[in-house]
């Protein structure tokens, strides 16, 4: 398998904030896309270890789609989640605590398919996106 891949962001949001944006259904169909020609419109967020996340994503004119679906293998509240996607690889993102913001970070197993830099910047770009999001969000 190949190496590991990491993306991250520093959002001006505090953890709780943070953890709440990222895990609840009715904010991620507002940020879980990387361009603005894609869209997220459901989410389904069991948050916890052997909960199941699927997050359906699609091309705003409907030419593609696909379901994002994974299992949990642990959650730590407002510090960290790691799953397991349907095609067994595996990825976890950490919530550190900086003040009043918070380091997100996630490290995810490439698939065998596509360019490796290719997948960090689409999972960058996603998280790119939950930060715009997060930092203007009202909760």
């Amino acid at each position: 398998m190949s190496e590991r891949i990491t993306v991250e962001a520093l959002v001006n949001r505090e953890r709780s904030a943070v953890w709440k944006l990222w895990n609840e259904p009715k904010h991620i169909t507002n940020w879980n896309f990387a361009s603005d020609d894609w869209c997220c419109p459901r989410a389904e967020n069991d948050l916890r270890a052997g909960g199941r996340l699927c997050n359906r994503m699609e091309a705003k004119d409907g030419s593609f789609g696909f379901d994002f679906e994974a299992i949990y293998d642990e959650v730590v509240h407002e510090a960290r989640v790691a799953y397991t996607m349907t095609d067994g690889r595996q990825a976890e993102t950490t919530f550190e605590d900086r003040g009043d913001r918070t380091q997100v970070r996630t490290i995810f197993d490439p698939d065998g398919e596509n360019p490796a830099e290719m997948q960090r910047m689409g999972w960058q770009a996603i998280l790119d996106n939950f930060k715009q999001y997060a930092e203007s969000a009202q909760i």
